[in-house]
């Protein structure tokens, strides 16, 4: 697998070629780095740590101090993957100033490379400012989980030709303020394809189908470790680690229990005189109980 590094300029020669991106979410050190060696182009330190990471029953309790913790775990593990800081709630909507600020804390101390912000035309000044800042900004429209009771729970969006004109021009929006990319979440395939048709910008999908640049799924369900009932029609699952880590771990207190773990080979060896000697010492005295 390449190892030159994933920027813009490659993303769009990618879509330009038609090749499809493959982008995953991670949130720690270690899932970063077997993503990155697996030759995925994408990583984004999505806010959905909220759920995956801190058993939270939503996205909107993450705020920028976790996620720069979980930003910074990424970004060392990386060489290849073009690293994505997902905005939390909060954290750009109040205002021009705290997009900048927030957005350049992903770039500046957590070591990413690009920030992604959830909206359409209404957040494309905010998109604006930090793009101005020289900031690269990935849009996120379609399911906005930041938007949820406005959505009315986690609905599948784009459902009507009216509903896919505004995403649209949500797209639109977005592509005129600057964003090098949008992603799509939660919308029929046929819509996410008409998105991408009336736009320059790669467009990639998350539950969107297949006509769109590459494929977003949350490390989580790829991998089967995810505590929850949670399961979205679009996950294809890879691995079962939760029930491999569960399983691992009940064996593991059996055989603490059982007095079958540590067995010799897992101590460490000494000179047969010394071992003499200590054991000696450990004998109780006279009076003392053993």
């Amino acid at each position: 697998m390449a190892t030159k590094k994933v920027t813009i300029a490659t993303l769009a020669a990618l879509r330009a070629r038609e090749e499809k991106v493959v982008f995953v979410t991670a949130y720690d050190y270690p899932t970063a780095a077997y993503a990155d060696r697996a030759g995925v182009d994408l990583i984004l330190v999505g806010d959905s740590a909220a759920m995956t990471m801190l058993g939270l029953p939503n996205t909107l309790g993450i705020g920028m101090t976790e996620m720069l913790v979980f930003a910074r775990a990424v970004s060392r593990a990386v060489t290849r993957a073009l690293v994505i800081g997902d905005m939390p709630f909060r954290s750009y909507q109040p205002s021009d100033e705290s997009a900048v600020r927030n957005a350049a804390a992903f770039i500046a101390d957590a070591g990413c490379d690009a920030v992604k912000c959830e909206g359409g035309a209404r957040v494309a000044p905010r998109v604006r400012a930090m793009v101005d800042a020289g900031i690269a900004v990935m849009g996120h429209l379609g399911l906005t989980p930041q938007n949820l009771t406005q959505l009315g729970g986690y609905r599948v969006q784009g459902k009507s030709l009216a509903a896919a004109e505004r995403l649209v021009q949500d797209a639109l929006a977005l592509e005129e303020a600057g964003v090098f990319a949008i992603l799509l979440e939660a919308v029929p395939a046929e819509t996410a394809g008409y998105v991408r048709s009336r736009v320059s910008v790669p467009v990639y999908g998350i539950g969107a189908g297949p006509d769109v640049d590459g494929q977003l799924v949350i490390s989580h369900d790829i991998l089967g470790n995810f505590v929850g009932d949670i399961k979205p029609r679009f996950v294809k699952r890879y691995a079962e680690v939760g029930a491999a880590i569960e399983g691992a771990l009940r064996q593991y207190a059996e055989d603490v229990r059982a007095g079958r773990f540590p067995g010799p080979e897992h101590c460490y060896p000494l000179d047969a005189e010394i071992e003499a000697e200590i054991r000696e010492a450990r004998r109780p005295l006279v009076g003392e109980r053993a």
